[in-house]
């Protein structure tokens, strides 16, 4: 059944930990990760709580087949009211933390109230247990780390913050063992608990309802996952996505063929300076595509667990420009925000900004696009009245580097503004909002949208601001093909509601269950679906499914509507009307009548009115009555204009 049907909740403020027992309904419907913790946070969180309120919750829970060795099983969802957009928070990390919160017996853990000093949350088993951390506090997450595996051993699994979480900067995430929490800020929400990390160690077998019909569907998905076995994927060549060089792989395509690498604080999508270490072997800094340093770099992989795609780079080098660097990275994202969003275009200081970022608890999209702002704003001359000490000039390695340890710590002027993110140092600053690039105040991931305009309308709708992971719209997009959709032109606008729609859907799954969407080709009639049933012994149908990931995805935009989200919270930001300069998409904007006219259509798809509120209806389809009671509307659904 991989369920305990219990639920672990800890109140900081008195230290007491209390098992509540989860009904068999409330299990059936959210099923684990992102279900479990999206119900919970509607139910608990209300408006009336500040993210940095002691009553904000943290909720982390496996997903539902997180444990018993599933391909690529690992990831944990963390789930709270966000500190960077006020609105729902999700973020999940692959580790063993959620694997060890299983086997300790919990479904979901749940924190909430503040400690007093700075406390370690301890949980082993039945023990559950809050210990000074005092000595903790103000390490960085991997001095942190090694002194909780000195104290309580090696077998325990963490979820640590580094300074950047204790001095409650908004863009902050949780480290857990080289992997990140890293959107929304989660880590602005244990800092404001006190809360320096969570240890985990359980000693529990995991229930399992069909452990020999499980075994081999293990078996069979570990063969399809590494391109060893014998079904031919539908609808996607993608299904396997190649990782040999990480997820930079695809970074020359982006780049070059497609022109959506964001480059100099979103002004373009061809970064042409990343190429010219690849054409002259003599310069000393090596290009950003990982096909020009991997073999010199990186000897190993530290892939998350029960993986069979390892993305993981493990990076070493010693005695560069910028010191000694051991990360896991850089990843894609990372080398767009803090390569060529800030044009810098060696990846020695890439990586080296990565491990900063990693080691002080930042996240690296947004710290990332927190530079590339203050770079275009000190460019323009809007920062003169800071005394930032440092030379914010788009391609100067050691200014993003510093300009990094100082946000973490909110040191100085220049750390200070930039420690809540761009948008925030914008207002601060007196003006530069119009080239903050975001949506609901979170910077988008690494697909340049005038480019790839599906992916304009899914940062202007995901309900925990601009991502890509909400529907990975971009696969279906670079591809032309994937899933059920077939000859999609990235270049234009329209008709891309409904595939965005359904997307979302299918991977809120991906989010419930806790695997990992690269190997989004598993289809849900031959591979996440019969894993599921067979874990859990409830034979769900394919449809059933994919209800609860639109249940899921109609939660967390209920919650938003209920914080006072509406339409204009969903649109883009004014960089995108302006034509890109150069590259392969020269000339390209995005039109904003075209967007309004597929974001209607997208409200439509979704059974929302056209202000994005679902309509009671929808909701009571998803059996989610109680929240049509509260939010939902009985207006008319959006109509094209």
């Amino acid at each position: 059944m991989t369920h305990w049907y219990r639920r672990l909740e800890v109140d900081l403020t008195d230290g007491d930990g209390d098992t509540t027992e989860l009904s068999e309904e409330f299990v059936r419907k959210y099923l684990g990760g992102a279900g479990f913790t999206t119900r919970i946070l509607y139910d608990e969180v209300g408006p009336d709580v500040d993210p940095l309120d002691p009553a904000n919750v943290l909720a982390v829970a496996p997903g539902v087949l997180v444990g018993p060795s599933v391909p690529t099983g690992s990831k944990t969802t963390f789930g709270f009211k966000s500190p960077l957009t006020g609105g729902y928070g999700k973020s999940l990390v692959g580790a063993k933390l959620g694997d060890q919160l299983k086997r300790a017996g919990y479904d979901v853990l749940t924190i909430s109230g503040a400690c007093e000093e700075p406390s370690i949350l301890v949980v082993e088993d039945e023990d559950v247990r809050l210990e000074s951390a005092e000595d903790l506090w103000g390490l960085d997450t991997r001095e942190a780390k090694d002194r909780i595996e000195e104290r309580y051993g090696s077998e325990f699994r963490t979820a640590i913050i580094g300074p950047a979480g204790e001095h409650e900067s908004r863009i902050s995430m949780i480290e857990c063992e080289d992997r990140q929490a890293g959107r929304g800020g989660p880590g602005a929400v244990m800092g404001s608990k006190k809360l320096k990390a969570i240890a985990v160690s359980g000693s529990k077998d995991l229930p399992v309802a069909r452990p020999e019909e499980l075994e081999e569907y293990n078996r069979k998905w570990r063969l399809e996952t590494t391109g060893r076995g014998e079904i031919e994927i539908s609808g996607t060549g993608d299904a396997s996505v190649d990782v040999q060089y990480g997820t930079g792989e695809a970074l020359d395509a982006k780049n070059t063929a497609l022109g959506i690498f964001p480059t100099r604080n979103w002004q373009s999508g061809y970064f042409e300076r990343a190429y010219e270490r690849l054409e002259d072997p003599s310069e000393e800094r090596i290009s950003l595509d990982p096909r020009a340093w991997t073999e010199e770099y990186v000897d190993t992989k530290r892939p998350c667990p029960y993986c069979t795609k390892p993305c993981s780079q493990f990076f070493e080098a010693e005695d560069t420009d910028y010191g000694d660097i051991e990360v896991d990275g850089p990843e894609y994202e990372t080398q767009y925000a803090l390569g060529g969003n800030v044009e810098v275009d060696d990846i020695e200081a890439v990586s080296k900004a990565n491990e900063i970022c990693d080691r002080l608890g930042l996240d690296t999209i947004d710290a990332g696009n927190a530079i590339a702002w203050a770079m275009e704003a000190d460019e323009r001359g809007l920062l003169e009245d800071l005394d930032t000490d440092v030379d914010l000039e788009f391609g100067d390695a050691e200014a993003v580097l510093e300009t990094l340890r100082r946000m973490a710590r909110a040191e100085g002027d220049l750390g200070r503004l930039l420690k809540d993110g761009h948008v925030r140092a914008a207002r601060r600053a007196g003006g530069g909002e119009e080239f903050a690039v975001h949506v609901k105040n979170q910077a988008p991931a690494g697909f340049e949208p005038r480019g790839i305009k599906g992916m304009a309308l899914a940062f202007g709708v995901s309900p925990r601001g601009a991502d890509h992971l909400t529907s990975c719209l971009y696969a279906l997009e670079m591809n032309g093909d994937f899933w059920e959709f077939e000859g999609y032109d990235r270049t234009r606008m329209d008709g891309k509601a409904l595939a965005l729609k359904s997307m979302e859907d299918l991977m809120a799954v991906y989010d419930i269950t806790g695997v990992c969407k690269f190997t989004r080709g598993l289809t849900l009639e031959e591979g996440v679906r019969e894993l599921l049933n067979a874990a859990t012994g409830f034979d769900l149908s394919r449809s059933e499914l994919l209800t609860a990931g639109e249940r899921m995805y109609n939660l967390s935009k209920a919650f938003n509507v209920r914080e006072g989200f509406d339409r204009d919270d969903d649109r883009l930001p004014p960089r995108f009307t302006e034509e890109v300069p150069n590259g392969p998409n020269e000339g390209e904007s995005i039109d904003e009548e075209l967007y309004e006219r597929e974001l209607d259509r997208y409200y439509t798809a979704r059974g929302w009115n056209a202000d994005g509120v679902p309509l009671t209806e929808t909701l009571g389809e998803l059996d989610l009555e109680d929240v049509a009671g509260e939010v939902g509307v009985a207006n008319e659904l959006a109509v094209s204009r």
